[in-house]
Protein backbone atom coordinates (compact mmCIF):
# COMPACT_ATOMS: atom_id res chain seq x y z
CA UNK A 1 0.00 0.00 0.00
CA UNK A 2 1.36 3.44 -0.86
CA UNK A 3 2.01 6.19 1.66
CA UNK A 4 -0.63 8.36 0.02
CA UNK A 5 -3.27 5.68 0.33
CA UNK A 6 -2.38 5.07 3.99
CA UNK A 7 -2.64 8.81 4.65
CA UNK A 8 -6.05 9.06 2.97
CA UNK A 9 -7.34 6.07 4.95
CA UNK A 10 -6.11 7.62 8.20
CA UNK A 11 -7.59 11.00 7.28
CA UNK A 12 -10.93 9.39 6.49
CA UNK A 13 -10.92 7.47 9.77
CA UNK A 14 -10.26 10.65 11.75
CA UNK A 15 -13.08 12.46 9.93
CA UNK A 16 -15.51 9.63 10.67
CA UNK A 17 -14.57 9.57 14.36
CA UNK A 18 -14.88 13.36 14.61
CA UNK A 19 -18.29 13.32 12.94
CA UNK A 20 -19.44 10.54 15.26
CA UNK A 21 -18.29 12.58 18.26
CA UNK A 22 -20.24 15.53 16.88
CA UNK A 23 -23.43 13.55 17.42
CA UNK A 24 -22.56 13.18 21.11
CA UNK A 25 -21.97 16.89 21.68
CA UNK A 26 -24.79 19.13 22.84
CA UNK A 27 -26.61 20.79 19.95
CA UNK A 28 -25.32 24.28 20.80
CA UNK A 29 -21.69 23.08 20.53
CA UNK A 30 -22.02 21.53 17.07
CA UNK A 31 -21.47 24.72 15.04
CA UNK A 32 -18.12 25.27 16.79
CA UNK A 33 -17.10 21.72 16.01
CA UNK A 34 -18.12 22.03 12.37
CA UNK A 35 -16.10 25.22 11.90
CA UNK A 36 -12.90 23.96 13.50
CA UNK A 37 -13.20 20.51 11.95
CA UNK A 38 -13.50 22.07 8.50
CA UNK A 39 -10.58 24.39 9.16
CA UNK A 40 -8.39 21.63 10.58
CA UNK A 41 -9.11 19.29 7.70
CA UNK A 42 -8.56 21.94 5.05
CA UNK A 43 -5.19 23.00 6.44
CA UNK A 44 -3.95 19.71 7.85
CA UNK A 45 -5.14 17.67 4.90
CA UNK A 46 -3.06 19.74 2.50
CA UNK A 47 -0.01 19.86 4.78
CA UNK A 48 -0.19 16.13 5.45
CA UNK A 49 -0.44 15.35 1.77
CA UNK A 50 2.59 17.55 1.10
CA UNK A 51 4.52 15.71 3.82
CA UNK A 52 3.58 12.33 2.36
CA UNK A 53 4.78 13.46 -1.06
CA UNK A 54 8.23 14.48 0.24
CA UNK A 55 9.03 11.38 2.32
CA UNK A 56 12.60 10.41 1.56
CA UNK A 57 13.59 13.76 0.04
CA UNK A 58 15.67 16.65 1.32
CA UNK A 59 12.48 18.72 1.77
CA UNK A 60 10.98 16.34 4.33
CA UNK A 61 12.24 18.16 7.45
CA UNK A 62 11.13 21.51 6.03
CA UNK A 63 7.64 20.13 5.42
CA UNK A 64 7.48 18.69 8.94
CA UNK A 65 8.59 21.97 10.58
CA UNK A 66 6.18 24.06 8.51
CA UNK A 67 3.39 21.65 9.44
CA UNK A 68 4.13 21.94 13.17
CA UNK A 69 4.29 25.75 12.97
CA UNK A 70 1.07 25.88 11.00
CA UNK A 71 -0.73 23.72 13.57
CA UNK A 72 0.36 26.07 16.33
CA UNK A 73 -0.71 29.07 14.26
CA UNK A 74 -4.14 27.56 13.56
CA UNK A 75 -4.78 26.97 17.26
CA UNK A 76 -3.77 30.55 18.07
CA UNK A 77 -5.79 32.01 15.22
CA UNK A 78 -8.88 30.05 16.21
CA UNK A 79 -8.52 30.92 19.91
CA UNK A 80 -7.92 34.62 19.40
CA UNK A 81 -9.81 35.47 16.21
CA UNK A 82 -12.06 32.90 14.53
CA UNK A 83 -14.00 31.44 17.46
CA UNK A 84 -14.63 34.80 19.22
CA UNK A 85 -15.58 36.48 15.92
CA UNK A 86 -18.16 33.78 15.21
CA UNK A 87 -19.33 33.88 18.85
CA UNK A 88 -18.76 30.16 19.30
CA UNK A 89 -17.92 28.31 22.50
CA UNK A 90 -14.16 28.50 22.96
CA UNK A 91 -13.45 25.39 25.05
CA UNK A 92 -15.28 22.82 22.88
CA UNK A 93 -13.93 24.39 19.70
CA UNK A 94 -10.32 24.27 20.85
CA UNK A 95 -10.71 20.79 22.31
CA UNK A 96 -11.96 19.47 18.96
CA UNK A 97 -9.37 21.43 16.99
CA UNK A 98 -6.41 20.21 19.03
CA UNK A 99 -7.80 16.66 19.08
CA UNK A 100 -8.17 16.54 15.30
CA UNK A 101 -4.76 18.11 14.68
CA UNK A 102 -3.02 15.71 17.05
CA UNK A 103 -4.86 12.73 15.59
CA UNK A 104 -3.77 13.69 12.11
CA UNK A 105 -0.22 14.19 13.37
CA UNK A 106 -0.29 10.58 14.59
CA UNK A 107 -1.53 9.49 11.15
CA UNK A 108 1.38 11.36 9.55
CA UNK A 109 3.86 9.73 11.92
CA UNK A 110 2.56 6.25 11.14
CA UNK A 111 2.75 6.92 7.40
CA UNK A 112 6.30 8.25 7.73
CA UNK A 113 7.47 5.32 9.86
CA UNK A 114 6.07 2.84 7.34
CA UNK A 115 7.87 4.72 4.54
CA UNK A 116 6.82 5.38 0.97
CA UNK A 117 6.59 1.75 -0.12
CA UNK A 118 5.01 0.32 3.02
CA UNK A 119 8.22 -0.94 4.59
CA UNK A 120 9.58 0.43 7.85
CA UNK A 121 11.87 3.41 7.47
CA UNK A 122 15.44 2.82 8.57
Amino acid sequence: MTAGRRYLIGLGAIVLVALALCLVLPTQERPAMAVVLGLALAVQGALGWWLVRVIGTERFLLAWVIGIGTRLGIVGLCALVVVPALELSLAPALFVLVGVLLSLLVVEAVVVVLGPAGTEAR
